[in-house]
């Protein structure tokens, strides 16, 4: 009964294609936006969580002052950080894996006739494993030339190609701002961060050297710190404020003369928005399929106008109003399904162009792709049960009369 009531549907939808098409034509667009907006809207979600894990992994970044808030006093001199706060961290500090202190400069480095600008950082080995970075050819840095402030550098893979191309660039010599220094190896790609930044185009060096060949003084003007796995970012945070709060003797009674900014949050957070933009853009979407359904119970009230000399003689020869009533659902539910079915593949196509363009990953959901068929039928069957009790409730004999 079901089966024939269905190939009924389907021819009812055949015989008149073109208004059978422009009736879908809302569903088709509706479902389509809300899967493009969703997939979209997660690989862009999935591209962020990336770009921030690229930083490192449980990763905290200290820094020298108060972070600027709009509107408040200017803040008195920042008093920079120095070996102090690095020894306090590296000696009594539980549940880190890694504590590097980090200097930044953008200095022009010089090979042969090419030249190119490079964020010179000087460090430690222990910056490696704090942003989770590999050495992909040659070594790290040795303890004595971490500690001699030799001219030895590791070089990213924007600065490997500017000079070498995709030659091994271990053992060269190149220029630094006015100091040589040899290249003991290459860094493994990032690409770009999140913020359009090139990870890659960056020059590592003992901090000893940078800070006596570069910078010119002893400051440091970061400290990361990597939290190990079994235990929470906010945890180690409230351990790290409280030993420099001590090391930098700040009275109970003054606020923190530092900074301390949870990379794992900030990834959370982003992540939250991109969330929540997109369920907004697919809750707009979801407005086409209202318009969609609307469309669909205008056509079927058409339908049954067309159709009521039809209805009228399958009441006469036996048919009960509930057979009348499911042939209309039916029908409607039909429509809603193709649509739905021709919007899903349309959004995946979509979304999946939209990802390559962008270069974000392309996340399809099945929860999403079930939904979306799920809320088509069920638009079918809610905007088609009018229709399809005025056909029911058609009195035989007047809908015998009607031409």
């Amino acid at each position: 009964m079901l089966w024939e009531t269905i190939r009924l549907a389907l021819r009812s939808v055949r015989r008149n294609a073109l208004r059978s098409f422009l009736t879908l034509l809302g569903i088709v667009i509706g479902v389509a936006a809300v899967i493009a907006m969703l997939t979209i809207g997660s690989g862009t979600t999935e591209k962020v969580k990336s770009d921030i894990s690229r930083l490192g992994s449980n990763l905290l970044v200290v820094r020298a002052g108060r972070p600027p808030v709009p509107g408040s006093a200017p803040q008195p001199a920042i008093r920079p950080l120095g070996e102090k706060e690095v020894g306090a961290l590296v000696t009594h500090l539980e549940g880190a894996r890694a504590v590097s202190p980090a200097s930044q400069k953008q200095v022009r480095v010089i090979f042969g006739t090419e030249s190119l600008t490079v964020a010179v950082t000087g460090t430690d080995n222990a910056y490696l494993e704090a942003r989770d970075w590999k050495v992909v050819s040659g070594r790290p840095f040795t303890d004595s030339e971490v500690r001699g402030g030799v001219n030895a550098c590791l070089i990213g893979e924007t600065v490997r190609q500017q000079f070498f191309g995709a030659g091994d660039p271990d053992g060269a010599r190149i220029r630094v701002g006015r100091m040589s220094c040899k290249v003991v190896g290459l860094l493994e790609p990032k690409g770009y961060s999140g913020f359009g930044q090139d990870q890659d185009n960056v020059l590592l060096m003992p901090l000893a050297a940078y800070q006596r060949r570069i910078a010119g003084n002893r400051d440091i003007e970061t400290i990361y710190v990597a939290a190990d796995d079994a235990t929470p970012t906010s945890v180690v945070q409230t351990r790290m404020e409280d030993i420099l709060r001590d090391s930098r003797r700040v009275t109970a009674d003054r606020e923190d003369d530092f900074s301390v900014r949870d990379m794992t949050q900030i990834a959370d957070a982003m992540a939250s928005a991109t969330t929540t933009m997109t369920g907004m853009l697919g809750a707009v979407a979801g407005v086409s399929l209202l318009v969609g359904g609307i469309g669909i119970m205008n056509i079927m009230l058409v339908s049954v106008t067309e159709r009521t000399r039809e209805i009228g003689i399958r009441l006469a020869i036996g048919a009960h109003e509930k057979h009348i009533l499911v042939q209309f659902l039916v029908e409607a539910t039909v429509l809603s399904l193709l649509g739905g079915l021709i919007g899903i593949a349309l959004g995946l196509g979509i979304a999946g162009a939209t990802s390559m363009a962008l270069s974000i990953p392309f996340a399809p959901s099945l929860a999403v792709v079930l939904l979306a068929v799920g809320f088509s039928a069920l638009i079918g069957m809610v905007f088609g049960f009018f229709p399809a009790l005025r056909g029911a409730r058609l009195d035989p004999i007047e809908a015998l009369r009607h031409e």
